[in-house]
């Protein structure tokens, strides 16, 4: 057992010849690659050695959880030499395929079944997301036009890059799919004068957005209502969403799709924020298992393919993978500020299984192969936009 994980070291070695790390092992016996270790990854107990042998990265994180694994020093980098090696596409055992075989099965984004998938990780409270998100509690990649933008700003940037790639106008119609806190529809009746609706199946998101929109006095102009994408009714001039469409899951693209053709006026603009893909690879067991039950990354194929099936012409695609490295990374040191308040709300194993989840997606952005894509297009032609992505650079708005 401890030769594979001594094999597993000098691969991930060989991957990066100048990188510095360190397995020490549940005997006391140690393997240090350079001096001055970055990271020290220390395997408690023979079980920890199993799950990692066996079980790849769902293995590395259940162990971790249940501190069968320590971590000294930077997270990331130990991630980021994982990926190196493609550590993520180590085969799991027969069993754990079956569990997750069913698992998948059992959260499909069924109508009956989509609110809690949902509930199981947006509804763990708005005081915790408070702890780590910004003052918008956007919980979503932002857009940095400097690193030394604040997360606030980052957000802000984020909206008003997306208004102005839909060219809203005062007065037009927006319909926001997944609205979360209800930040997009905020920014944008404020600064553009929209009308606007939302939706989410999370009461505390929708509870916390309605509130917001009275205290600051826009009930008039938008709306944010509990309820499934499936069922939201009427004709908008244009469409956002933000980061949901990876809780839609593969089954129902063509049915969020068909949706997105039915709420559009013809001609009329929307944008897809969605975390993706360039090309086929596994999903994340680990991932699916104890933070997004039912989610589903889709390639950029699968999204451009069924966008072409329900006649939507794609005129922008912009990947800012970059973006939310950057946006985690703030997420993940608000996370570490406040962690003895989240473990004073749940326990030790959500204090880790929350860390790893952070430094883990932003490592996926930073060095593996997860994008972040905003996709423009219009239902039919749309012949209105400006030639030039000119006004998306010009002097802010905000």
């Amino acid at each position: 057992m401890k030769k594979s994980l001594i094999s597993i070291a000098n691969l991930m070695h060989s991957a990066d010849p100048r990188s510095r790390f360190a397995f020490e092992f549940w005997d006391g016996e140690a393997i240090v690659y350079g001096n001055y270790p970055e990271v020290i990854l220390r395997i408690k107990s023979k079980e920890g050695a199993k799950h990692l042998l066996c079980n790849g990265f769902l293995g590395f994180g259940e162990a971790y959880m249940v501190d069968d694994l320590q971590v000294e020093g930077d997270l990331q980098e130990l991630l980021r030499l994982g990926i190196c090696l493609n550590y993520d596409r180590r085969s799991i055992s027969f069993w754990k395929k079956v569990q997750f075989l069913i698992h998948s099965l059992a959260t499909r984004n069924t109508l009956g079944r989509a609110p809690r998938n949902i509930e199981h990780h947006y509804d763990l409270g708005n005081d915790f997301y408070q702890l780590f998100l910004d003052q918008t509690l956007t919980y979503s990649c932002g857009y940095f036009n400097s690193e030394t933008d604040t997360l606030e700003q980052a957000q802000l940037n984020k909206y008003e890059h997306i208004c102005r790639k839909l060219a809203l106008q005062p007065g037009e119609t927006l319909v926001d799919i997944g609205c979360g806190w209800g930040g997009m529809l905020i920014y944008a009746a404020q600064k553009y004068g929209i009308k606007g609706l939302g939706n989410t199946l999370s009461p505390k998101q929708c509870d916390y957005a309605k509130g917001k929109i009275e205290q600051l006095g826009l009930h008039n102009q938008i709306e944010v209502v509990l309820q499934d994408y499936r069922e939201i009714t009427g004709k908008f001039d244009k469409l956002v969403s933000i980061g949901m469409f990876e809780h839609v899951g593969k089954k129902f693209i063509p049915i969020f799709m068909h949706k997105v053709s039915q709420l559009l006026k013809k001609g009329a603009i929307g944008l897809l924020h969605t975390i993706g893909k360039n090309t086929e690879s596994p999903g994340d067991p680990w991932i699916t298992k104890y933070i997004f039950p039912g989610g589903y990354i889709p390639k950029l194929s699968e999204i451009v393919g069924e966008m072409g099936r329900a006649g939507f012409p794609i005129m922008d695609i912009e990947n800012l993978r970059f973006h939310y490295g950057h946006t985690l990374d703030r997420w993940a040191d608000n996370y570490e500020k406040n962690v003895e308040k989240v473990r004073s709300m749940f326990d030790e194993s959500f204090v880790r299984m929350w860390r790893l989840y952070l430094h883990g997606c932003s490592a996926g952005f930073k060095y593996g192969s997860t994008r972040l894509y905003q996709i423009l297009f219009s239902n039919g032609l749309n012949n209105e936009l400006p030639l030039t992505r000119k006004h998306l650079y010009q002097d802010s708005h905000n």
